[in-house]
């Protein structure tokens, strides 16, 4: 047997990590088609993993995860030392099929042209529509770790590369055409549909499942002039508004008509402007590539859908086999709202990655098997998410973690290829985001109120909180809206100092004595909360009693309303340590 490279694997329970189940199918699979071909080693054929990914707008986080999925298996091989290739298919030749929301309505003219031939949106640098949404996603998966070859389906098509398997998809066209046939019965009949069918709540999530829209497009069918799999697109008008309307299959004669006005013969063996329709191009493809792995999402779920029928039409025309592929499930947005109404659509990795780091990221999409629907937080979940992260690193360093979230945690921080960059000193995020509300960012302050976090072993310089508390910052300034915002008195609040009561004054008081004393985040935590319990005649350490919490609560309300003049904000002692002790004697003497 050939020797393996020395890699680590990650988790040695199948049971428990859903990415070593299906790295080990699709070994398997690779060795049952050809023998050899997933044994490690130079000249190894190697497995291919694919994706597919349509440019025609914005690539959100819902289409990251045809991405993930795949990623993380193909990295599994990988890390077991065999050769494994992840593809990427952009669909830059797909039709466009609408104008989106915010772009000109003058660029309903290019609908049904190729991606790669419609002008990109008005300011762009990049020379196409295609291009311009395919580069942010190119660099999110650089940034990532995800290591994949690119394929320009435009580049395929026009280069004339499947010009065989056109021509053997038209002269078997009436087989193509009887397989389709059986699901449009079906769906003429009313075909059930899958018991447990996802639904998105809400709009937004919609747009953001239902992917390129070609799991709906036309199949084909071209009514009394027979059925053709090959849509040109036209010479003259550049668009898809065509009809075949006859096809010869030993001159690969083909004539067609256009919605234009334009019409004209072409010898398909030498045209290289058209495509095949989607439910046959996909099973071309498998072949083609010899795709053993691939996902597909929930708009590839119903009875007649391209990824069924396709996997008839892979066997019987292409001689091919149907790549293994669960079907994944949506992905959430916990703050899409506001996202989508300000920016007219759901967000990109590229949004997430701006308010969080990659390890993170692609924590959320490790964890959940692909059938699993999660959310991820664009509001204040987001801190709740980090607390997550953190703890489970802190189980990782004591070596607590079950196997499965020790799994995710090693697929989420490095790669085969090694460790992801992360922050050298991981401060909370939810304490990096109060000090820079607080702040605004002014980086001499940050890094005062940093250092005095923990006297004993102070942050010396920003850079040691890198990247997270620019991620920390960005998400402060872009997804907390105004009226969230701590802002901090400039003044005292003499007419809410002036009715206070003995006893408020007094916790005051104490609070004002002790800061010196507990000028840390820890003694700062301590003091706020064991003023109400001196208050009340026990220890400091003394576990609070219903009492006491009431106490508690109406203490902290209190330096909440003369610090910000609200009765919540930040944590106590993040805020406290922010405002700085000579502010807060300003602000709180009575």
């Amino acid at each position: 047997m050939t020797a393996r490279k020395e890699v680590p694997t990650v988790a040695q329970s199948t049971e428990t990590d859903w990415v070593s189940r299906f790295a080990d199918e699709v070994i398997a699979e690779a060795e049952r088609r050809a023998p050899g071909t997933a044994k490690s080693g130079a000249g190894a054929p190697g497995i291919v993993c694919a994706s597919g990914l349509s440019p025609s707008g914005p690539i959100h986080l819902g289409n990251l995860r045809e991405v993930m999925t795949p990623h993380l298996v193909a990295d599994e091989i990988r890390r077991r030392g065999y050769e494994c290739v992840h593809i990427v298919s952009w669909d830059d030749y797909d039709r466009y099929r609408k104008v989106p929301a915010g772009i000109d309505p003058s660029w309903a003219e290019h609908i049904g042209k190729p991606l790669t031939s419609v002008p990109a949106p008005p300011g762009s640098s990049y020379p196409n529509w295609a291009e311009h949404f395919k580069a942010p996603m190119i660099k999110a998966l650089e940034e990532m770790g995800i290591e994949f070859h690119g394929i320009s389906q435009t580049e395929k098509y026009t280069s004339g590369a499947y010009r065989e398997q056109i021509l053997h998809a038209m002269r078997h066209r009436e087989q193509i055409d009887a397989v389709l046939d059986r699901y449009r019965t079906k769906d003429k009949a009313g075909a059930k549909k899958p018991a447990k069918q996802q639904k998105p709540v809400d709009e937004a999530e919609l747009e953001a499942a239902e992917g390129s829209g070609a799991a709906s497009e036309d199949d084909g069918s071209a009514g009394g002039a027979g059925y053709y799999p090959y849509k040109p697109y036209c010479s003259v008008c550049e668009r898809d508004l065509t009809t075949v309307t006859s096809y010869d299959d030993e001159t690969t004669e083909m004539a067609y008509t256009c919605a234009c006005g334009h019409g004209e013969t072409v010898l398909l063996r030498e045209h290289d402007r058209g495509k095949l329709v989607w439910k046959v191009d996909w099973p071309m493809r498998w072949a083609y590539e010899g795709v053993v792995f691939e996902p597909s999402g929930v708009d590839h779920s119903s009875p007649g859908s391209s990824y069924v029928v396709g996997g008839q039409i892979v066997r019987e025309v292409f001689g091919g086999e149907q790549p293994i592929g669960p079907m994944y499930a949506f992905v959430g947005i916990s703050g899409m709202a506001k996202m989508s109404s300000s920016k007219g659509g759901v967000p990109t990795p590229a949004d997430a990655l701006e308010i969080m780091e990659a390890p993170l990221l692609r924590w959320l999409y490790a964890r959940r098997r692909p059938n699993q629907s999660f959310k991820i937080a664009f509001d204040q979940e987001i801190q709740r998410t980090y607390d997550e992260w953190d703890a489970l690193e802190r189980k990782i360093t004591e070596g607590t973690a079950q196997p499965a979230d020790a799994a995710a945690y090693s697929r989420a921080t490095r790669t085969a290829a090694g460790e992801l960059p992360r922050t050298p000193r991981p401060l909370p995020y939810r304490m990096l985001a109060s000090v820079v509300d607080i702040t605004t960012g002014h980086d001499e302050q940050t890094l005062r109120i940093l250092s005095e976090l923990d006297p004993d072993n102070p942050v010396k310089s920003l850079d040691e909180t890198r990247p997270r508390l620019d991620r920390a910052e960005r998400w402060i300034n872009t997804q907390v809206p105004a009226d969230q915002r701590t802002r901090v008195r400039e003044e005292p609040d003499t007419e809410l100092l002036a009715s206070l009561g003995e006893t408020e004054r007094e916790s005051l008081r104490l609070l004002l004595e002790g800061l010196d004393t507990h000028w840390s985040l820890d003694g700062l935590t301590t003091l706020v909360y064991g003023v109400p319990k001196l208050q009340a005649g026990f220890a400091a350490d003394a576990k609070p009693t219903p009492e006491l919490k009431v106490a508690q609560r109406a203490f902290f309300a209190l330096l909440y309303r003369l610090l910000v003049g609200r009765d919540t904000g930040p944590r106590l002692p993040t805020l406290l340590l922010a405002v700085g002790a000579d502010r807060v004697r300003k602000l709180l003497a009575a």
